[in-house]
């Protein structure tokens, strides 16, 4: 086979070949079996690629193929050759390969009939989609390039193991799927096609056949489509309303949303039907009934189905919603019952946020513009409801209809407010209340005056009122409310203007008081000050202004508590407190983190000489009764040392690119106070602004002298004395600062901890509560990319610590686990399982408080890709059975039957976790029913 192709193409191409480029080196031997061996395939496909072939040449080369060489009777790897050739000539010859008009398409056919190497079908599969793309002629070969590429639909394959060509099953579905849908002309030969796959018993036939039909619609017209309307309709409504698989009727539904958009673009005149209108018309007859019986099965169907098919376009969702928008109104007021209700309005909500997808409503046409008056009853009737559930979805459908420009009169956005406030503050239930903040911030942005005339009045006047017939906790429940709805609704910087003074004017006036809860009334107003730091970042106006007003307040109040605490000790005193400290870093942090250079080197200038020489003429209300010296020595300094945490938040949340005033001073002033300070508090809050400094510090002989400094400290510290704690907090802060900028001393440091492990009195648990609280605030602060490296941190460090110790964190640390079983990151999802199984069985009483949630994700990874995490969920979930059995038994029955499926599983391994699992899970409950018996992960 090898010579024939060789022969064949030696005849037309080597004599050709030999006089344009070779003749140089003379004669060359004739073709022969033997002699056409060193014509290798790669010299052929170099030689389809040279730009110096006669012309006529590649079409020669080409007849020769097509005409004499039975290609699929070839070894692999010459077949490949082939398709080479094609495509480079493809590529260098176009025009005299068009010239061969159809036959050059029929050959192709010809040549690829057959074909069965994956490798083979990836390189034809591009040369079908370059015939449309390049409008090569097809003639009357249409339906035969279609039958040549179809016979592969749906793929079926699976990769060898190891196979070093990485050809993966999703290539060859979207190289066929490409070929497929690239021109219309297939549609006659593969709309029938897809509708036989739809009704497949083969999920993977059925998904492959509506993602194809939603790719095919991007180039559709009406034409195309019009005969198999109906039989498309007829697939897509029954798989929705009968399959059981998400994934099917996700895809049934995009696929209907295509379908509707293809016929949405078709251009209408007075001679041609609107294809649009009866297809819309079918969907309506068969789905709208189904909405006026909330309590029924296809409710959601039917409701899923007519919103996909509005989304399409305005056109569509003008005529889907002139129909079912006034049904749901009118549903709504006959069903009484808050569950029935909550469907109906969901499903009107559903209706109402695709409206969003077009901006205004246009008084013209709009259905939901008409039905103004009735739409917001409705919604305002949801929110007075007893039932939280329908609460959150009328709160929901208000967000809505505010973000609708145009829809909400001025009286209606009045109520609006009311109905906020009402449910932010006086709503029992949290999810309410907090549900109605967020709206609260959603709408603000949009209508900035109404909200900061209106709902800021008004929540100011609740913080300051004092009711005589509340209770003492009522009234402290109310304010924390509103702090945090003040907080919510402070997402414009017009409104930021008006609630960041009332914040603080409330903070001055808990701060006065000496009770044992103003400590917890401080912290509460920190927090609504941080969100409103955070609300701001983006806005560089909102973010100086928030800066220059609530920094220097904060710092003018904190040196005011610490100078009166020598002769006014209840003065004040709550702000001097550990927590109040620690719930201001966070303020100033983000209050700084997103200044530019410029107005950062503003503030520096101000806060640094303020903490190094007592510098208080930029604070507010500065006339203090002493000097504010936080780094000299004495015991009536204490309280201002420990305000180093707040000069930390500030320096270290400082652009890098901002220079510091006398930092050389500062570092050696923070060195001196993290290694002599008795309080844990002040040492480590200057050890952290220290490492923060060094972090950022420019390389040089500079920051080699303090380095050096301060290992000299270190090793000094912790050889001997009553500070060794204080030194090693130093040198864990250090050694993060330099690991992460990759100084050359960060591994003589991480050497020297590695040492301390063997300490008997530093070595224990020093690297857990070190670690774990900045792994815990790197994940929630962290975006959406890099959570998962939180995690994995946090989970590899959980895995190797004591039990003992771990039992005594879950509390704090469960609800994070039980997020990390839901990283897609196979690392983090197998420590995690490891990590919860000992707990199952050593700290039954905690995790039985979580148990829905452990069940729904250990089932839910019995499914995964990886062998070892299925195994993981599997022993997990036999752990399960070690907690008490009132607690298991509502799930036995679920449980039971997720376990059935890797009873099937392809790995022995699998399928004897999966047996020990499920049959512990069928004797739960059963009389005489002893301890599990639970394996190891190890």
């Amino acid at each position: 086979m090898e010579a024939g192709l060789c022969c064949s193409l030696w005849k037309h191409w080597g004599l050709a070949w030999k006089t344009q480029i070779l003749g140089r080196e003379g004669e060359e031997s004739s073709c022969c079996h033997k002699s056409c061996s060193s014509v290798t395939p790669c010299s052929r496909r170099r030689k389809s690629m040279c730009e110096v072939l006669s012309p006529g040449l590649a079409v020669s080369v080409l007849k020769t193929i097509f005409q004499e060489v039975h290609v699929q009777s070839l070894l692999q790897l010459d077949r490949h050759t082939v398709y080479s050739i094609i495509t480079n000539f493809m590529g260098t010859r176009e025009e005299e390969l068009k010239g061969l008009g159809a036959d050059f398409t029929f050959g192709f056919i010809q040549v690829m009939d057959g074909e069965k190497d994956p490798r083979n079908l990836l390189v034809a599969f591009q040369i079908v989609r370059d015939l449309i793309a390049k409008n090569y002629a097809l003639g009357p070969f249409v339906e035969e390039l279609f039958e040549v590429t179809s016979c592969y639909f749906p793929i079926d394959f699976t990769p060898p193991p190891n196979d070093p060509h990485g050809i993966q099953k999703e290539d060859l579905i979207l190289s066929l799927r490409a070929v497929l849908a690239s021109t219309p002309q297939f549609a006659e030969f593969l709309l029938p096609l897809l509708i036989e796959k739809m009704d497949s018993d083969l999920q993977s036939a059925k998904l492959d056949s509506l993602q194809t039909l939603t790719a095919c619609c991007a180039i559709y017209g009406q034409k195309e489509l019009q005969e198999f309307l109906p039989s498309l309709w007829s697939s897509l409504r029954r798989e929705v309303f009968q399959t059981a698989s998400e994934k099917v009727e996700a895809e049934c539904l995009a696929a209907l949303h295509a379908l509707s958009a293809c016929l949405s673009r078709s251009v209408l005149s007075s001679d041609t039907e609107d294809l649009l209108d009866s297809f819309l018309s079918s969907i309506l007859q068969d789905c709208r009934h189904h909405l006026c019986e909330p309590d029924m099965k296809l409710v959601w169907p039917s409701a899923k189905l007519l919103q996909a098919a509005a989304g399409a376009s305005l056109r569509a969702y003008h005529r889907v919603t002139r129909s079912v928008l006034p049904l749901l109104l009118e549903q709504y007021t006959k069903h009484p019952q808050s569950s029935q209700r909550r469907t109906i309005l969901e499903m009107l909500l559903g209706f109402l946020e695709l409206q969003q997808k077009w901006g205004c409503v246009e008084e013209d046409e709009s259905t939901l513009l008409s039905l103004q008056a009735p739409v917001c009853s409705v919604v305002f009737s949801a929110l007075t409801d007893p039932s939280v559930q329908l609460q959150l979805v009328g709160i929901r459908a208000l967000t809505v209809l505010g973000s609708l420009q145009g829809f909400l009169s001025p009286s209606d956005l009045e109520l609006v407010v009311d109905h906020l406030i009402r449910l932010a503050l006086r709503e029992e239930d949290s999810q309410s209340s907090e549900a109605a903040m967020e709206a609260a911030g959603s709408l603000a942005p949009i209508y900035p005056k109404v909200f900061s005339g209106h709902m800021v009045p008004r929540l100011e006047e609740e913080l300051q009122s004092e009711r005589e017939e509340e209770s003492s906790r009522d009234h402290c429940f109310l304010q924390q409310r509103c702090l945090q709805a003040l907080a919510a609704v402070s997402t414009h910087t017009s409104i930021v203007r008006e609630t960041v003074p009332v914040l603080l004017q409330h903070l001055r006036k808990v701060q006065k008081g000496s009770e044992a809860r103003n400590a917890q009334d401080v912290v509460s107003v920190c927090q609504s000050l941080h969100r409103v730091a955070l609300q701001c970042q983006q806005d560089a106006e909102g973010c100086w202004y928030y800066h220059q007003t609530v920094v220097p307040c904060l710092l003018a109040m904190a040196v005011q508590a610490a100078m009166q605490e020598s002769t006014h000790p209840l003065l004040g005193k709550a702000l001097l407190e550990e927590e109040v400290l620690a719930a201001m870093v966070p303020v100033i942090s983000a209050a700084t983190t997103h200044l530019s250079p410029e107005l950062a080197a503003q503030s520096v200038s101000h806060v640094v000489p303020l903490f190094l020489d007592g510098e208080i003429s930029f604070l507010p209300q500065n006339s203090f009764p002493c000097s504010f010296q936080p780094f000299e020595d004495g015991e009536c300094l204490e309280a201002q040392r420990r305000l180093v945490a707040l000069l930390m938040a500030f320096v270290c949340s400082l652009p890098r690119n901002v220079a510091i005033p006398q930092q050389e001073r500062l570092l050696r002033e923070l060195l001196a106070l993290s290694c002599s300070c008795n309080c844990p508090f002040t040492s480590t809050t200057a050890a952290k602004c220290f490492a923060g400094l060094v972090n950022k510090h420019p390389a040089g002989q500079q920051l080699d002298e303090i380095l050096q400094l301060a290992v000299n400290r270190m090793e000094s510290g912790l050889a001997e004395g009553p500070r060794r704690t204080q030194a090693l907090t130093l040198l864990l802060w250090v050694t993060k600062a330099l690991v992460l900028r990759y100084h050359p001393l960060s591994s003589r440091l991480t050497d020297k901890l590695l040492d301390l492990l063997g300490d008997t009195e530093l070595g224990p648990g020093r690297f857990f509560p070190a670690t774990v609280p900045k792994l815990v605030q790197g994940f929630h602060g962290a975006g959406p990319d890099v959570k998962a490296n939180y995690l994995k941190g946090l989970s590899h460090v959980l895995n190797h610590l004591p039990k003992p110790v771990l039992v005594t964190e879950l509390p704090t640390l469960l609800s994070l686990l039980l997020e990390a079983l839901s990283c897609s990151d196979r690392v983090v999802q197998l420590s995690t399982l490891s990590c919860l199984q000992p707990l199952l069985l050593e700290a039954p009483q905690i995790m039985s408080l979580h148990i829905d949630t452990l069940v729904t994700k250990f089932l839910s990874l019995t499914s995964s890709p990886t062998m070892a995490v299925r195994i993981a969920a599997l022993r997990c979930a036999h752990a399960l059975t070690s907690l008490p059995t009132t607690v298991l038994l509502p799930y036995k029955a679920r449980v039971i039957r997720a376990l059935a499926k890797p009873l099937d599983d392809k790995k022995r391994l699998v399928r004897k976790e999966a047996v020990a699992a499920r049959g512990e899970w069928f004797l739960l409950g059963s009389p005489g029913r002893g301890a599990a018996c639970v394996p190891s992960l190890c």
